[in-house]
């Protein structure tokens, strides 16, 4: 019979052997890096552009960083938010600090000529990875089809620096003509292009670009999207059949953080990608949330 000193000894060590397997098994967090989110802070140092009126509650990279940290994102890439419109001064301070935490994109006036010099410059010389381009639906946005864009597209694929699309589903066609001058360039499509959820038709606009092997889309917007409730069921079943078409390797995740706010917080749509994506196979979950980031944007992670 066993003594009360042998019983407690044998009984931790069956509680142990019991618990390790179970500790083992449990799967460990899909690692996320977020493709998409803005910064600006108000400071006289980095004043917003003329007639621009953006909120009066700041959005800092130190703010962002407490938020990534209580989260467990890993990595972020910042996209020059338009409050300070062709000024990429704030952002090229936040890589400045925090270069292993950001990558940035920067904007760039795509009616002025010297657009390529200038993104040279960004790039080369303030560490920017990359341009994003914001072609309106209307009039003034037909620059995306004029004598300008050649140059610009090109300069980018010369820099191998990725090309980010903030445009409408109907300018899509258009831009085919540039990706095909510039075949390995990288394109991301920002936010599904907003295809509106009831114009399958414009959604096949999209998918029509998963022609071309280094064309990426950004599954976000799904709060902007749906017409539903969190987590967005509507919203989800588009994300399907880009999932469907483009394949995890071509697809990345982004929080749009902050302008998603009055929808919903950080951590929700950080869970919303974590926990509400059962229709895409485990093996595929760390693609889309950290690997297909680092193919554009790597952090050396």
């Amino acid at each position: 019979m066993l003594n009360r000193r042998q019983f407690i000894a044998t009984s931790a060590a069956s509680a142990a052997a019991a618990l390790a397997p179970r500790a083992l098994t449990q799967p460990a967090p899909v690692p996320f890096i977020d493709s998409h989110v803005h910064v600006w802070k108000t400071d006289p140092s980095f004043p917003f552009a003329a007639g621009v009126h953006p909120s009066p509650q700041d959005a800092s990279a130190e703010m962002l960083l407490d938020l990534m940290h209580a989260n467990n994102v890993s990595r972020t890439v910042c996209i020059q938010v338009i409050h300070y419109k062709w000024d990429n001064s704030y952002l090229a301070s936040v890589l400045k600090r925090y270069p292993r935490d950001f990558h940035g994109v920067c904007r760039v006036n795509p009616e002025d000529p010297t657009a390529p010099d200038q993104l040279r410059q960004l790039t080369e010389e303030q560490g920017f990875s990359g341009v994003r381009l914001s072609p309106a639906a209307g009039p003034g946005g037909d620059w995306i089809t004029g004598p300008l864009m050649p140059p610009l597209w090109r300069r980018c694929a010369q820099l191998k620096v990725p090309m980010t699309l903030l445009i409408p589903a109907t300018r899509l066609p258009q831009i085919h003509p540039l990706i095909e001058a510039n075949p390995d360039l990288q394109v991301v499509i920002d936010h599904m292009a907003d295809t509106p959820l009831d114009h399958p038709e414009q959604l096949e606009l999209l998918l029509a670009l998963a022609q071309y092997p280094h064309i990426f889309v950004k599954i976000s917007h799904m709060w902007s999207l749906s017409r539903q409730a969190y987590p967005y069921a509507d919203a989800a079943v588009q994300v399907k059949r880009l999932y469907d078409v483009f394949g995890a390797k071509r697809l990345m995740a982004g929080t749009d953080w902050p302008i998603s706010l009055p929808k919903q917080s950080y951590a929700q749509t950080v869970a919303l990608y974590r926990d509400h994506f059962d229709f895409i196979p485990a093996q595929d979950h760390a693609q889309i949330f950290s690997k297909t980031v680092q193919q554009v944007w790597p952090f050396g992670i």
